[in-house]
């Protein structure tokens, strides 16, 4: 059965840090919303629920928006990089808009930078 979206899931590091995680489906595109938190303490679950959503082939463009991400380590690099490999590989495309700037330099500092998406202000 597919997704339909929308659906909000916390996810809880260690520290009880939280990263907030919503998921949107229209049509072939996912959009996946976070907030607070994208580190080590929560980035394998994130992965493993996004990847879930992911089984269903028909899903040509992950957007995340990334408005209200306060922190992003390496962890979260990881996860953006490995969900931009699995989407090149189906033949799809993702994006992430809304980085603020702290989250925006490490993006470009990985070499994500072709996938950021200017929001008009």
């Amino acid at each position: 059965m597919a997704y339909k979206g929308p659906y909000k899931r916390p996810q809880m590091g260690r520290k009880g840090n939280c990263m907030e995680q919503q998921t949107l489906r229209k049509g072939t595109q996912l959009t996946v919303t976070l907030g607070g938190e994208l580190d080590h303490h929560n980035a394998a679950s994130l992965r493993q629920s996004i990847d879930a959503l992911l089984q269903d082939k028909s899903i040509t463009e992950l957007v995340f928006d990334m408005k209200t991400v306060t922190f992003m380590d390496s962890s979260g690099i990881g996860l953006l990089l490995g969900r931009y490999r699995l989407m090149t590989e189906r033949g799809g495309k993702l994006s992430i808009h809304g980085a603020n700037r702290y989250v925006e330099r490490m993006i470009k500092m990985a070499g994500l930078s072709p996938l950021l998406q200017k929001q008009a202000r």
